[in-house]
């Protein structure tokens, strides 16, 4: 069931009603029914594959406790991390390490060894495992007791506002929250009020910005032999857009519709495009995952506390698999694995680009140097973008090489730019939705608040003029409809 569906707004308006009428003590089974009815609408026999997930983590934590050696608890982690790991590498990455063992024995002349399973990937698969891994290492750690309800423990795993595509929660903030539905009040009019303005934000940016400006993405991408610098430039940066508004609108529907029933979910993205560095960029991009590696994965290999090369390894280890976790490709890994020589470059050239600042005398405090941070930022994380929206190694090359070598101002001034799947009606659409974008986030970059917290502040009159804005702007110049093949968050595939 995709959050920009009818479906949806049936099944969430009820889903909430029953929950604020029915006893405290069911409500949580009640939601627990209704997360695995919304995640089933996909593929209901997937469903197992949550659930044996959430027995083996559940059960983890039980033994976990119990254990009275420290050898015994690490057994119980490896135990859960390799069963579940397992469960998502059978769905997720055994054809891609299939092909590649098939390459390798090609090359030396050894018959090719057929694949006997036709899967497809499960919705979320990626979220819910390394949420539920989460826990199992948060109770490891110590940082929380096992939870003995099962059902109470289902529902942390499959809390269906971020079931699919995050943010992928900690057991420490959700399953907290979860243990309170039966002695607190849940329902509040203001945080219902601003989950609402959330939710039609959310899906502006998804409907509005993501999906129209994919229409111009998908016509580059496919046919980049027929276009220049000038349109592969534009291209990579709308395909920047494109993934922030998509995977930002899911995180923000889902951090809504969590609150109209009385939840905080944690934010996800904190305008990431207005960072002044990589290593900012991802303490704002994502939030939810790349907290999720650092502390489960960079820090335990040692991370920054084992010398300066083996710093630099963790750090390119955990952004291997960074890549390698959104997709079973290639052009993933590359897209992770720049990023890491990204930081590691920052942080080599680091002495030396503090000596050039003070010999050249720069005021690192004017607005001219941050944005001179930010607009190489933003330029070495949409170069890396192109081989993460690329199908393949080769083609990612080739727009590179094109990039660079197909020089073609011109067409900022003949108005073929209007040509590439938007005519002027839809690229002004575009333009003004991409105005809201700029003030939201800059709000946010300001003041640190969010769109709905800034309005909930505002007077009555203005705060339903802006919100009657987004939900018509989403139902006039949504992306939708018969002639359109509405497509679903990016983030469900990984």
């Amino acid at each position: 069931m995709l959050f920009n569906s009818i479906d949806f707004f049936i099944f969430f308006p009820i889903v909430v009603l029953l929950y604020f009428i029915i006893p405290k003590k069911v409500r949580y089974i009640w939601l627990l029914i209704s997360s695995y009815y919304f995640y089933m609408c996909w593929n209901a026999k997937y469903a197992i594959l949550i659930a044996i997930s959430t027995i083996i983590t559940w059960i983890s934590g039980l033994l976990i406790e119990k254990s009275k050696t420290v050898r015994g608890k690490k057994g119980v982690v490896a135990m859960s991390f390799i069963s579940n790991l397992g469960i998502l590498f059978v769905f997720k990455y055994f054809d891609f390490a299939l092909a590649n063992i098939n390459r390798i024995l090609a090359v030396v002349n050894v018959e090719l060894i057929s694949n006997p399973f036709d899967i497809i990937l499960p919705v979320g698969i990626s979220f819910y495992t390394f949420q539920a891994l989460g826990y199992t290492m948060d109770v490891y750690r110590g940082e929380l007791k096992a939870e003995k309800n099962p059902l109470r423990y289902a529902l942390f795993v499959s809390f269906f506002p971020q079931l699919v595509a995050g943010p992928i929660e900690r057991s420490k903030n959700l399953l907290t929250q979860l243990k309170k539905i039966d002695t607190e009040k849940m329902w509040n009019y203001d945080k219902a009020a601003e989950g609402v303005i959330l939710i039609f934000w959310g899906l502006f940016m998804k409907m509005v910005i993501a999906d129209r400006i994919a229409i111009f993405v998908n016509q580059i991408f496919l046919n980049i032999y027929a276009y220049g610098t000038i349109e592969l430039i534009l291209g990579a940066v709308a395909f920047a857009i494109q993934i922030y508004c998509d995977f930002n609108g899911y995180s923000t529907i889902a951090i809504g519709a969590a609150k109209v029933m009385g939840f905080e979910l944690m934010e996800n993205f904190k305008v990431p495009y207005f960072s002044t560095s990589i290593k900012e960029f991802w303490r704002r991009w994502h939030i939810s995952l790349s907290s999720w590696f650092k502390d489960y994965l960079y820090i335990p290999l040692g991370g920054n506390r084992c010398g300066r090369i083996r710093k630099y390894c963790n750090l390119m280890i955990t952004f291997l698999v960074s890549g390698l976790w959104h997709g079973a490709a290639w052009t993933y890994v590359i897209w992770g694995g720049l990023h890491g020589v990204y930081q590691i470059a920052g942080d080599v050239l680091s002495p030396v680009r503090s000596k050039v600042i003070k010999w050249l005398r720069v005021d690192t405090s004017a607005f001219s140097y941050k944005f001179g941070q930010m607009a190489i930022t933003f330029a070495l994380t949409t170069f890396a973008w192109i081989f993460f929206r690329a199908g393949s190694i080769d083609q990612a090359i080739y727009y590179i090489q094109r990039l660079f070598t197909k020089w073609n101002p011109w067409v900022l001034f003949d108005q073929s730019l209007y040509n590439i799947g938007l005519d002027v009606i839809e690229m002004n659409v575009l333009m003004i939705a991409l105005l809201c974008l700029v003030i939201v986030d800059l709000l946010k970059y300001k003041k640190d608040i969010s769109v709905a917290g800034f309005l909930m502040k505002q007077n009555l009159w203005f705060r339903w003029a802006v919100l009657l804005f987004f939900i018509l702007a989403v139902l006039v110049y949504g992306k939708y409809g018969i002639n359109f093949d509405s497509s679903k968050f990016i983030y469900f595939d990984f």
